[in-house]
């Protein structure tokens, strides 16, 4: 992560806000485009949604109450699928905020979904950018994924998973025909 001021910003002002309930509620942090978050093109890095994102996920897991488990078993939080869809620019010193929210999950990964808002001149919300993530905490004492009930269990949340949209279910077929595509040696 390349974000470290807004990382320790992340860490400072998270006992000042909200707790979460997992996995229903949504993390949404404010964020402004500075110097450093542009391209040669003057706006914002694609590259750098990502890390706003890798943000996202770490607010889900602070205002929980997930990281307490994730440091005492040192567990290691991991993206091993994404996807984005880019929608408008976003220029110096323009507002925005990053929403993250669980969609659904499996036995041993979630899916997650970022959207990085910003408000219209109108006051509408405009969607810059959204993507579909699929995590995991991976266990390296165990050399496995930690299976979701566990790590549900830890912030007690035992609810069964939503139903997958569309959008995700496309998404995952897309993953598991890359990795069948890769194990193949495509």
């Amino acid at each position: 992560m390349n974000l470290w001021f807004r990382l320790f910003w992340l860490l400072l002002s998270t006992p000042f806000r909200p707790k979460l309930k997992a996995p229903h509620e949504r993390s949404l942090l404010p964020f402004r485009v500075w110097f450093h978050d542009l391209d040669t093109s003057l706006h914002m890095n694609n590259g750098r949604y990502w890390s706003l994102m890798d943000l996202g996920r770490t607010d889900l897991m602070l205002r929980t109450g997930l990281w307490r488990a994730v440091l005492r078993h040192r567990w290691l939080p991991v993206v091993n699928a994404g996807t984005i869809r880019f929608r408008r620019e976003l220029r110096l010193f323009r507002r925005f905020e990053v929403e993250t929210t669980i969609l659904c999950w499996s036995e041993s990964w979630l899916v997650m979904q970022h959207r990085v808002l910003a408000t219209g001149r109108d006051g509408s919300e405009i969607v810059a950018a959204v993507a579909l993530v699929r995590a995991a905490l991976y266990d390296k004492a165990a050399k496995s994924f930690v299976p979701v009930e566990r790590l549900l269990g830890e912030i007690g949340a035992a609810t069964p998973s939503p139903e997958p949209a569309p959008e995700v279910a496309a998404f995952l077929a897309s993953e598991e025909a890359m990795r069948s595509a890769a194990s193949r040696g495509r």
